[in-house]
């Protein structure tokens, strides 16, 4: 796994937890995050990009200018955003 996803994943893995997701590693370059065996959310490291697929929707993100951290926080908000907690208290 690259370190950019390495980064990614150690930032998300807390956060995604709270709406019953697991953050799994895909492939070598790739991440998935997952509810049970469905995929939610598939991020692909492409070595000078970031390509995100939410909902059917793909989105490319240039890694010089999106570090993890930010990639991270984009993630987080799409998902307080889209997706419903397992527990409403945490979400306050």
């Amino acid at each position: 796994m690259s370190e950019y996803l390495e980064q990614l994943r150690d930032l998300i893995k807390e956060e995604v937890a709270k709406y019953g997701l697991k953050v799994a590693g895909a492939s070598r370059d790739s991440i998935n995050i997952v509810r049970d065996k469905d995929v939610v959310m598939y991020i692909k490291d492409f070595k000078d990009y970031v390509e995100l697929s939410y909902k059917g929707k793909k989105y490319t993100y240039d890694k010089w200018y999106t570090k993890p951290q930010h990639l991270a926080a984009t993630i987080v908000n799409t998902l307080r955003a889209q997706e419903k907690p397992v527990n409403p208290q945490e979400s306050m």
